[in-house]
């Protein structure tokens, strides 16, 4: 199929599976086992070795529901049909209190934990009360330099407020206010309970402009939509760099948990990595990083990831299209 085509599919495939539900429900008069606002069944585009796309099917592990339902909509796909379990999706970090899936503790983290002057992408970043993240990208907003990361690290709850500090390292790396400010948050995507989301991502006004741009492949001033099949990589505050595979996009439906404050929320056209080594693409604390194509355009804002599941067992990533989170913080790369 072309992309059209797989698009056209997965619509009647989300409506296959309403009706499903709906059955069951009407049937057995007992709710599905979700445990958040959707079923764990996500639905995609796969790219595929003929350069067509197939159906990416999602499904979460421990929900007999999501299993029983992602069997059928393979039965309707046929051998077109890419199915993955994902385990348990998870943003990462959280508030300086317990969090559902903490960052790597800074003795195993081989990306950058201690404090960098000047800021340069990959190190750790987060708000003042959150654990430990990673600065992403430099962007502009309205002319002025700022960090773009994501919402749970540069805000991280409801109760966080414009002009809150952001330090460099994250308090889960030793870092305090004011010694280790760096600058400000000036901007976000809301996130909320009940709304589907788009999006995990925030900008930090700083304090001083003087940056290093530099990735491991050189300065990235360029984005592009993601297409399936790209083999990329980031740099993070806890795995550093790591390469991996786009294995689906326009995922929807990809339910990720964010602890106690915001329960569990839907997302909407994500990308999925995969790595293509025998480690993880990422762990807790790399939310935050751009993850790139192996030639320097940037893709996407990494926000979650799932601890097992893939065809590789060491877990899936999950990305917002950079283009789109730019586009939502009337942000554009420096550079």
């Amino acid at each position: 199929m072309d992309r059209d085509e797989a698009r056209t599919v997965k619509r009647q495939l989300a409506g296959y599976i309403g009706e499903l539900l709906a059955d069951r429900v009407q049937a057995s008069g007992v709710q599905p086992e979700a445990s958040g606002p959707g079923l764990g069944v996500g639905l995609g585009l796969a790219p595929l070795p003929d350069g067509g796309y197939g159906v990416a099917v999602r499904y979460r592990l421990g929900v007999p529901t999501a299993r029983m339902v992602a069997r059928k909509v393979v039965e309707q796909v046929g051998p077109t049909a890419d199915v993955r379990r994902t385990g348990r999706i998870r943003a990462v970090p959280g508030r300086t209190a317990p969090a559902p899936r903490p960052p790597v503790v800074t003795a195993l983290a081989v990306g950058e934990t201690g404090r960098v002057r000047p800021l340069r992408p990959g190190v750790s970043i987060a708000h003042v009360d959150v654990s430990a993240g990673t600065l992403g990208a430099f962007v502009e907003v309205d002319g002025a330099l700022h960090a773009l990361s994501n919402y749970h690290v540069l805000v991280g709850s409801p109760s966080a407020r414009l002009g809150d500090p952001i330090v460099q390292p994250g308090p889960a790396d030793r870092g305090r206010d004011p010694e280790d400010r760096v600058g400000v948050l000036a901007g976000f995507q809301q996130l909320a309970p009940g709304r589907t989301a788009v999006v995990d991502a925030a900008v930090a006004r700083l304090d001083e402009p003087r940056v290093d741009l530099a990735y491991p492949v050189g300065p990235i001033t360029t984005t592009t939509e993601a297409l399936g099949g790209e083999e990329v990589a980031k740099i993070g505050r806890t795995t550093g760099v790591t390469r991996g595979r786009v294995t689906a996009i326009e995922l929807d439906d990809v339910v990720v948990g964010y602890g106690e404050e915001l329960g569990e929320l839907s997302f909407d056209n994500q990308i999925e990595v995969e790595s293509t080594s025998a480690s993880p693409f990422s762990r807790g604390g790399d939310s935050g990083s751009l993850v790139y194509r192996t030639d320097g355009v940037g893709l996407g804002l990494l926000f979650a990831g799932s601890e097992t599941g893939g065809d590789n067992g060491n877990g899936l990533t999950y990305l917002n299209p950079i283009g789109v989170a730019l586009e939502a913080l009337g942000a554009r790369l420096a550079g």
